[in-house]
């Protein structure tokens, strides 16, 4: 599914956002609705403001930070509202964001937060600390508010404000997060009017208050997202007068959108393909960024949909419950293949749960417990396991019934595609069939639990607490009726313990190990099965964007970064002098495929993330 950030090709979004804005997750039947009847090139509008158009080929789930979950949602909220810390565009280390310090007790039990005095929301009033601890008791309090964000006040006891510059909040245990806390601040005087925070998706009024560099000002479902500058941002005001993500159901036609400037930038899905990539390389007012990714690729299998009430709910096929099947399926994907037809290089090989992009936290298995292509031997576990071929040659259940997986596809992700048909290939040698179910909407079945395996994807953060916590017991549904944060419902008491435990581990070294032993848990039990980590690819156009931010400096992707530093810090290409934005420089292009290792990322005191949740995002 998908961050915070670590948002995702996501199953993205949540049970009760889906049943109350169905009608806002109603992909559109070809190419989303334009802004106007006759695009315009996307450099200017009529009344000569700069505006950057962004194409985008995922939707919105919500526009309320306090239910997304999607890459393209969390990337908003970073626009629009300011975090208590964030992170150097340059190397990822935590710098002041709404707070301008943060102190520990001794103890480690009471945190104090400085907000700035310089942060004023978009309707004139002044960013507090009431406003910070408005929103974390609101996340305490009220399951609505905890839905997409809920795990990092999971461990808080109080959070008071004792003046409008300082906040406080203490703990009930020690906590590794508290410098890489990604929750978006809201204004108490706007959202302490909301009554049902499992509803409400704040895109009804505009402008939408907020304190970062942009303001949403406009959105229409499964067509665009418009926001201006804001001119009165404590960092400075954006370059560009206007930013507009306009959604592209058709990922070839978005493309061919940059290629007439109609869009400035296009992300992809979250990435191009290859092959669209390597069309625009050498077009004349076009420039390619390829760079190591922070996304992983996988194949999430149903663990039997059940929620915290022990009610077991969906459809999945009994047979994926016995290891041995999940280790077997992935036994028989070519990983390697995937890299060089899929992705053509654009890829490395996935392995742990988190990118070599973040090297602290990276882990891979050992040679002799790699779950290596081998036909052979998923055969002979299949066989083991009960599951043999029948005179048909084809595989059997304990019905009888010959086994057929329903797989969850992304309609809009030709990766997604594209690898069905190889698992149709491989799945099918070994005699199980392989429906492919690819839907503009993959939420309802997932969160349902209506599925056998399901490709999935996140954004993963330099903090990766996120990404770590929906694989826990506590991430899943109170009933079946309702949503929580789980991924794919996994509940596995070991992991449940090292959670816990890297939670309130401070040494950064000792954190990352136990960060890894999660990592190697989550590989045996199989359920989560990581095929590649895909480079960021994405193109601009040199006559509309003068220059842009990657993060990281070096190798770096521009679109769903951790912060808002890509769109905040773009130049114009009619700009009459460089950028006076600090942070801006231009981009890395034609990156090679290998995976460029970043040393230190993993510091908890030095950084931070996500992609969350992307994200998430």
């Amino acid at each position: 599914m998908g961050t915070n950030d670590q948002k995702r090709s996501l199953p993205h979004g949540l049970r009760l956002v889906a049943l109350a804005g169905a009608a806002a997750l109603t992909l559109t039947a070809g190419l989303a609705t334009p802004l106007d009847p006759a695009p315009q090139q996307a450099r200017a509008a009529d009344d000569g403001k700069k505006v950057l158009t962004v194409a985008v080929a995922q939707s919105v789930d919500s526009l309320s930070p306090f239910l997304a979950v999607r890459l393209l949602s969390t990337s908003i909220h970073k626009l629009m509202y300011e975090y208590l810390t964030n992170y150097d565009p340059k190397d990822n280390h935590t710098i002041p964001g709404l707070a301008t310090k943060w102190e520990p007790s001794p103890d480690k039990l009471t945190w104090t937060y400085t907000i700035r005095d310089n942060s004023t929301w978009s309707d004139g009033q002044r960013a507090t600390a009431e406003d910070a601890a408005w929103t974390f008791n609101k996340m305490m309090t009220d399951t609505g508010a905890a839905t997409a964000n809920g795990s990092y006040v999971g461990n808080f006891r109080k959070v008071t404000a004792p003046s409008p510059t300082e906040l406080v909040i203490e703990l009930k245990k020690p906590q590794a997060t508290m410098a890489a806390l990604d929750v978006p601040i809201v204004p108490k005087h706007v959202w302490e009017k909301v009554s049902d925070f499992s509803e409400f998706n704040n895109d009804k009024s505009f402008p939408v208050v907020g304190n970062g560099p942009f303001v949403l000002s406009g959105y229409k479902a499964d067509s665009y997202v418009r926001l201006k500058a804001n001119k009165d941002f404590w960092r400075g005001s954006p370059k560009f007068d206007e930013l507009v993500f306009r959604y592209y159901k058709d990922q070839d036609a978005a493309v061919s959108a940059l290629r007439k400037g109609e869009v400035s930038f296009v992300a992809g899905s979250p990435s191009l393909t290859p092959a669209q990539a390597e069309s625009l390389k050498g077009a004349d007012d076009i420039q390619v960024n390829d760079a190591p990714g922070r996304r992983f690729y996988a194949l999430a299998t149903n663990p039997g949909a059940k929620a915290k009430n022990g009610k077991k709910f969906g459809d999945g096929h009994p047979s994926l419950l016995d290891q041995r099947v999940r280790n077997a399926l992935f036994r028989a994907v070519d990983r390697e293949a995937i890299i060089d037809k899929v992705f053509r290089g654009h890829a490395v090989e996935g392995e742990g749960y988190i990118p070599p992009r973040f090297q602290d936290y990276f882990w891979k298995p050992s040679a002799d417990r790699k779950l290596a292509y081998d036909p052979a031997e998923a055969a002979r576990l299949l066989d083991q396991a009960g599951y043999k071929k029948n005179g048909d040659g084809k595989r059997v259940g304990k019905d009888g019934k010959p086994i057929t997986y329903r797989v969850l596809c992304h309609a809009t992700d030709p990766n997604d595609k594209a690898v069905g048909k190889y698992l149709q290939e491989w799945w099918g040698e070994l005699g199980i069939g392989v429906q492919l179910n690819c839907l503009d909407n993959v939420t309802d079945p997932w969160l349902a639990g209506k599925y056998d395996l399901a490709f999935d994807g996140w954004s993963v953060n330099p903090d990766p607490d996120f990404v770590l916590s929906i694989h826990t017991c506590g991430a899943l549904p109170a009933t079946p009726e309702e949503t929580g944060a789980t991924d794919n419902f996994i509940c596995d008491k070991k992991y449940d313990e090292l959670y816990a435990r890297q939670l309130t581990e401070y040494d950064p070294a000792k954190r990352a190990d136990i960060v890894k032993q999660m990592e190697s848990r989550l590989y045996d039990l199989g359920y989560m099965n990581v095929m590649a980590y895909p480079n960021a690819v994405e193109a601009f156009r040199t006559d509309q964007i003068k220059s842009i931010t990657t993060m990281p400096a070096k190798a770096g992707n521009i679109y769903g970064q951790d912060g808002y530093w890509s769109w905040w810090s773009a130049v114009p290409a009619d700009s009459g002098g460089s950028s006076d934005n600090a942070s801006s420089t231009g981009v890395v292009v034609g990156i090679v495929a290998g995976v460029v290792i970043l040393g230190g990322l993993g510091a908890f005191a030095a950084v931070r993330r996500r992609a969350t949740a992307e994200e998430r995002e």
